[in-house]
């Protein structure tokens, strides 16, 4: 069913479909409009959940980490302060291997203050151990909801997922969805029927003290486990490809790469902007990174495999040295093995706080790059405020 909703309406109503049968979450500009319709699915009948107000988010992701372990499906929505906040439940939610999924909208983190967007909220929580997947329209931050939850309980994985989409680009439009019907989602996801959770009947510990002889074990049993949900991001994709007739997951994407000289990695919803860009230029591609973790170094070794320039475009910065796509990137080409011809690979930060880019930019930065002109590492820098 096609209509003209809301970005936030339309995660909602994915969430809706799958049949939580919990959500906590506490309001937090731009996420409210999320859970404010959920609230009011569950208030006028239409979902049957149980919604619970907490007074904080990190009080939101325990309630998620506590019902989780009793076999419920969870779910919440943050951004910005409020993922922040979330830190130490996070840690605490895979580290259990509980399959709880949450919406994570992209906003600057303060000081200053920002309500705008950029992605260092959920890059900043990339080794907490959840799988993070970034949308690049309102179609995949829908459709990746319901894929995640499949991903997130398959036995072999058991990890809680990260849904990422960026703050008023894609939560704020109206744009038209395919709103997936409850029949298709029933055929897709099956219900939550977890192998081990806690019951009088069968009494568990969950989040058990680790000593030193046995604590390492377990990370490495984590690691193992989002190293298995690369397969299950792709299978998961097909599968919901089958049934729905769109193919809105896997871990990349790729866009006119094929005997391009500059090929463009980034991720999120500048993603339509830059397709816009290559469409008039020549000989130019774009990698998407949809799934940021688990980070898909096989793919993308093998998609710049014959790439001249790569440039990697992304809203966030690690302070103290760059952006964080852009070391991982550089990692994974550095391991391909052997001494294989790599491209020339350049890092820029770009849309901290909002700030505006555009086509115009993507092809500013293409023109340098074919005459080999240096990029500045911050793109956009207004040099008069400094």
């Amino acid at each position: 069913m096609i209509k003209v909703v809301e970005g936030s309406y339309a995660v909602a109503h994915a969430v809706k479909m799958c049949r939580t049968n919990v959500v906590s979450a506490y309001p937090i500009t731009p996420q409210t409009h999320i859970v404010e319709d959920l609230a009011k699915f569950v208030a006028d009948g239409e979902m049957k959940s149980e919604f619970v107000n907490v007074e904080s988010e990190h009080s939101a992701m325990s309630v998620c980490v506590g019902a989780s372990a009793t076999g419920a499906r969870t779910y919440s929505a943050t951004t910005s302060q409020g993922l922040a906040l979330m830190f130490e439940v996070l840690f605490n939610a895979s580290g259990m291997r509980l399959p709880i999924v949450m919406t994570a909208v992209n906003r600057a983190i303060s000081a200053p203050l920002s309500i705008w967007n950029d992605q260092q909220d959920s890059i900043s929580a990339r080794d907490c151990g959840w799988i993070q997947l970034y949308a690049e329209d309102v179609q995949e931050a829908h459709d990746m909801v319901i894929q995640a939850y499949k991903i997130a309980e398959d036995r072999d994985v058991l990890l809680p997922v990260m849904v990422c989409m960026d703050g008023f680009l894609l939560t704020h439009i109206f744009e038209p969805v395919n709103l997936a019907s409850q029949e298709d989602v029933d055929a897709f996801l099956p219900p939550f029927r977890p192998e081990f959770y806690l019951t009088t009947k069968d009494p568990k510990t969950f989040g058990a003290f680790a000593e030193p002889d046995k604590y390492m074990e377990f990370r490495y049993m984590h690691y193992e486990a989002m190293e298995r949900a690369k397969g299950k991001i792709v299978k998961v994709a097909r599968e919901f490809s089958a049934r729905f007739k769109r193919f809105k997951g896997g871990l990349i994407d790729e866009y006119k790469t094929d005997g391009a000289d500059v090929i463009i990695v980034t991720m999120g919803s500048v993603i339509g902007t830059i397709k816009d860009a290559i469409d008039r230029e020549k000989k130019a591609g774009l990698l998407k990174i949809r799934s940021y973790r688990p980070f898909p170094k096989d793919e993308v070794r093998k998609a710049l495999a014959d790439a001249k320039n790569v440039v990697v475009l992304e809203k966030d910065i690690s302070i103290g040295m760059e952006g964080a796509l852009f070391t991982d990137l550089k990692a994974a080409l550095y391991r391909s093995g052997g001494r294989p011809r790599r491209p020339k690979c350049s890092g820029l930060i770009f849309g901290l706080g909002g700030r505006d880019f555009s086509g115009k930019d993507i092809s500013n930065i293409i023109k340098k790059v074919r005459t080999g002109k240096e990029l500045e590492s911050f793109f956009g820098l207004r040099r008069e405020l400094l």
